[in-house]
């Protein structure tokens, strides 16, 4: 539960540091391996998900709901273990 937790905070740090003007944008990893980038478009108030695939190009998925994402960022890191 407190990996989720450490994933709201950094989503909701990227909401904050938005206002700036610039899209932030994180990445997750496990073990060093990138798993996806995260993307927070302020003027809409949506993140947008990128997830790697080995084999194939990368997929997105946008999102309006912070917790919906955190748990989509969380499911990535627990099939990767």
């Amino acid at each position: 539960m407190s990996q989720l937790l450490g994933i709201i905070q950094r989503l909701k740090s990227m909401q904050e540091s938005g206002e700036s003007g610039d899209i932030p944008q994180r990445y997750f990893e496990l073990e060093g391996k990138k798993l996806c980038q995260v993307k927070y478009f302020p003027a809409t108030d949506t993140f947008e998900l990128e997830v790697y695939n080995d084999d194939k190009k990368p997929s997105k998925y946008p999102f309006d709901d912070i917790d919906i994402t955190a748990i989509e960022i969380f499911e990535l890191l627990q099939e990767g273990k």
